[in-house]
């Protein structure tokens, strides 16, 4: 596992004003109890920093322990500026760790890839300079299925050449689910308070889900996407991971905001708002939710979990509005098209306008690189996707597949199911338990969830943890409107207290020991 250590040079400069000046403008002291309180809220936010490094270096890379290999880099100054922040802005001085598709200027950012080891941009992403701004610490940065897992379909999720495979907390030899693994899996095992996930389609949720924390899939264009190594601008974000909705929440108020360089965040200051506000209020009584039934899919053990999920969502008031749904197979298929597209034009954009002499400038070079690479890169599973994506489909048939996939998740999805059944709101298991890590013939998912129409939509989709099956969590996901944010987060804050399932924690060992 790399790891890199945080260089940090200070250098002060003082300056003695004129006496005079000095008598009336120096400060009156403060009270001893607002001293004692900064000291008391500095000295709480550096331990906590230590804590969490320490636990990093515990679980993630020592002979013995599990060897989660969720983190690739941490900042040894952290404790340090947990102090300096502890008054600062919403975060006051809490640890955040950033998936590596998202530059931070102390570090490469690699998308996982070997051909971007050496990618020092020196700058932050939009959303990282907000989380620092607001009082926030990054405390280093998490392992992903490279790439985002858009190279191959037999991909293991979690996997990547610079960080290999990261581990579920909850089972070790289980996978975390992808592509934010390494953020999914950090959180579940306690190594930091909230951590930065991007999805395109299931890349927070699933990962949430399966690690047994909340994530949260943003409304696109809600969340800055400049700097972020990019599969889809039509779907891609970036989005909250924490142990609570409340955490998720405060986080995406440092998160969110209009970017000139990302039209897509336009109206973001617009909807930007305090997220937690009301969150420790918000009621389901009398709320209208409707129920995606055949999205539930035919686990038993999934349908147990989620059948108590109803009965709580129920006794907390909710009234329950039954549907059933198909999701029409042209939606996946004009979805692949879409993404297919914008990869090329996407990525080849990002890797285009890089600082300094990366080894690649397309997804061309990036195929070219992986060959050149195979036995680091290419030893567990291809790059088919990447191939049939450098393979241009011509623009028309791209637009007409745009317009027809955002027409069946919008408009004629999720904007119509809300309206004819009168709901705030949809709700579904959001994936199936953790399949075992196979690195041969790749991931095992099972017919559970309806994420992929909040995905294409580009609406926001809450996962909260809802209990287990045999030891292994799965999630709830609230699905609404576009812009419907914190309605989404009130209605996923209301069901964690009204929850009865006791959650289990991390075992850091192989299932079933």
């Amino acid at each position: 596992m790399r790891r890199v250590l945080l260089a940090l040079t200070i250098s002060l400069a003082f300056a003695q004003p004129a006496l005079a000046k000095e008598r009336k403008t120096k400060p009156k002291p403060k009270p001893a109890a607002v001293v004692d309180q900064t000291a008391a809220a500095a000295n709480a936010a550096s331990a906590a920093a230590l804590r969490y490094l320490d636990v990093i270096a515990r679980l993630d890379d020592a002979p013995g322990g599990p060897q989660l290999n969720a983190v690739i880099v941490t900042n040894p100054q952290a404790p340090q500026e947990a102090a300096r922040l502890a008054s600062t802005g919403r975060l006051k001085g809490r640890t955040v760790l950033v998936k590596d598709n998202v530059e931070t200027r102390e570090w490469p950012t690699t998308a996982g890839s070997l051909a971007l080891k050496d990618n020092m941009t020196g700058r932050d992403a939009p959303l990282v300079a907000r989380i620092r701004a607001d009082g926030g610490v990054v405390l280093g940065k998490t392992n992903l299925s490279e790439w985002a897992n858009i190279r191959s379909n037999a991909s293991s999720s979690g996997w990547s050449g610079v960080g290999g495979q990261t581990r579920n907390p909850h089972a070790i030899d289980r996978n975390p689910c992808g592509s934010s693994s390494g953020s999914g899996a950090a959180i579940a095992a306690g190594m930091a308070w909230a951590a930065v996930g991007t999805e395109t389609d299931g890349s927070i949720t699933c990962p949430a889900s399966a690690n047994g924390i909340v994530g949260f899939k943003p409304t696109v264009g809600l969340v800055s996407r400049t700097y972020v190594v990019p599969i889809s601008h039509s779907q891609d974000t970036a989005g909250p991971m924490a142990t609570s909705v409340a955490d998720a929440a405060l986080l995406l108020g440092a998160m969110a905001g209009s970017d000139p360089a990302d039209k897509a965040t336009a109206e973001a200051d617009k909807y930007r708002t305090d997220f937690t506000a009301g969150l420790a209020l918000s009621s389901l009584k009398g709320v209208r939710i409707g129920v995606l039934q055949k999205q539930s899919g035919r686990h038993p053990g999934v349908n147990r979990v989620f059948d108590r999920a109803l009965s709580d969502l129920t006794a907390a008031g909710a009234v329950l509005v039954p549907i059933a749904y198909d999701m029409p197979p042209e939606l996946g298929r004009d979805e692949g098209v879409v993404l297919y597209f914008e990869l090329r034009e996407d990525l080849n954009a990002y890797l285009t306008a890089l600082p300094g002499n990366p080894p690649v400038r397309s997804l061309a070079d990036v195929i070219r690189f992986n060959k050149d690479h195979a036995n680091e890169e290419l030893r567990w599973f291809g790059q088919e996707t990447f191939i049939k994506a450098d393979q241009p489909v011509d623009r028309a048939t791209y637009e007409k597949a745009r317009a027809n996939s955002l027409r069946l998740a919008g408009p004629a999805g999720i904007d119509k199911l809300l309206a004819d059944n009168k709901v705030v709101a949809l709700i579904a298991p959001t994936e199936g338990p953790a399949w075992p890590i196979d690195l041969v013939t790749g991931d095992h998912f099972i017919s559970v969830g309806a994420g992929t129409l909040a995905a294409v939509a580009g609406y926001p989709h809450l996962t909260v943890p809802m209990g287990d099956v045999e030891g292994l969590p799965v999630g709830l996901s609230f699905i609404g409107g576009k812009w419907t944010d914190k309605l989404v987060l009130e209605l996923g804050a209301a069901y964690e207290r009204a929850r009865t399932v006791t959650l289990r924690a991390p075992g850091l060992k192989r299932w079933g020991e």
